[in-house]
C-alpha cells in the first residue's frame, strides 16, 4: 500500500511538474513586438515615433513604459494593426497567470485587442503571430481545446511557424492528460457517491432494524403489564375471598357458641324448679 502510494505521489507530482514547465514554456514564447518596415512612409509620424520608443523600452523589457508608449501612438493613429500587437504583446508581459478572470488583468485586454486583429486585419503574417498568443492566452487558462484551434489558426495563415506547432503539440498533450485526469475525478466521485447511497441505505435498514426492535420492546411490555396487572386482580379476589370465608367461620362459631350458652342457661332453670 506504502508503494503504491508512493508511486501515486511521484505521478501525480510528475503531472504538476509537466503543467508547471509547460505553462512556462508557452509564457516564454509570446510573439515579439512587430517592427516598423523602412517603407512604411504612409504611417504618422507621431504614431511611428511612439512605437519605435515602445519597442525599444520593449526589447529592454521595461514592459510598463512601453504600454503607455503603444498607447500613445494609438492615439495618434487608432487603426494602427502595430500597435495594436505590440501593445496586447506589452500587456501579455504584465499578465497575471493566476488572475486571468479579472477583466482589468492585462492578459484580458491583450485578449481583447488580439481578438480584434484576427477579425479586421488582412495582413496574414500579423493574423498568425495574433492567433498565436491568442493559442497562448487560452492555454494560460487550462483551454486547451481552445489553444489548439487558435494555434492552428496561426498554422493557417503561417505553416512555417515552428514554434505554433510545437504549441499545438503540447497543447493536444496537456488535453489529452485534462480529459484523462476528469474521467478518473468521475470516476472517483461516482465511486464515492455510490458509496455514500450504500452508507445511506444501510443506516436506514439499521434505523428501520431499531425501529422494529424497539415496537416488539414495547409490545413485550405492554404483555407482561397487562399479565401483571390480570395476576393482581386475581390475588385481589382470593384475598377477598378468603376474607369472606374467614368471616362466615368466625361468624358460624359465634353462633355456635351463642347456642351452647343458650342451652346451658336452660339446663340451669331447670334444675331451680
Amino acid at each position: 500500500m506504502m508503494k503504491l502510494r508512493k508511486m501515486e505521489l511521484r505521478l501525480n507530482n510528475g503531472k504538476i511538474a509537466l503543467r508547471v514547465m509547460a505553462l512556462a514554456f508557452v509564457m516564454a514564447m509570446v510573439s515579439p513586438v512587430l517592427a516598423l518596415a523602412d517603407d512604411e512612409d504612409n504611417t504618422i509620424r507621431d504614431e511611428r515615433n511612439f512605437i519605435r520608443s515602445g519597442n525599444s523600452l520593449y526589447e529592454e523589457k521595461r514592459y510598463a513604459e512601453a504600454e503607455v508608449e503603444y498607447k500613445k501612438a494609438l492615439e495618434a493613429n487608432p487603426n494602427s494593426e502595430i500597435a495594436t500587437f505590440n501593445l496586447a504583446a506589452a500587456l501579455l508581459k504584465q499578465a497575471n497567470v493566476s488572475d486571468t478572470n479579472d477583466a482589468n488583468n492585462p492578459m484580458a485586454q491583450a485578449s481583447t485587442l488580439l481578438g480584434n486583429l484576427v477579425k479586421t486585419s488582412n495582413n496574414d503574417d500579423l493574423v498568425s503571430k495574433a492567433y498565436y498568443n491568442l493559442g497562448n492566452i487560452a492555454f494560460h487558462q487550462k483551454d486547451y481545446g481552445q489553444s489548439i484551434e487558435m494555434y492552428k489558426n496561426s498554422l493557417r495563415r503561417n505553416p512555417d511557424d515552428d514554434l505554433a506547432r510545437e504549441n499545438l503539440r503540447l497543447a493536444q498533450k496537456m488535453l489529452q492528460q485534462q480529459q484523462q485526469d476528469q474521467s478518473e475525478k468521475d470516476q472517483q466521485d461516482q465511486e464515492q457517491e455510490q458509496e455514500q447511497q450504500q452508507q445511506k441505505q444501510q443506516q436506514q435498514n439499521q434505523q428501520n432494524q431499531d425501529k422494529k426492535e424497539q415496537q416488539q420492546q414495547q409490545q413485550q411490555q405492554n404483555s407482561n403489564q397487562q399479565q401483571q396487572q390480570g395476576m393482581s386482580q386475581e390475588n385481589i379476589d382470593q384475598i377477598l375471598k378468603a376474607m369472606q370465608d374467614a368471616e362466615q367461620s368466625t361468624q358460624q362459631r359465634v353462633n355456635e357458641e351463642k347456642a351452647k350458652e343458650e342451652e346451658r342457661t336452660r339446663s340451669r332453670t331447670d334444675k331451680n324448679w
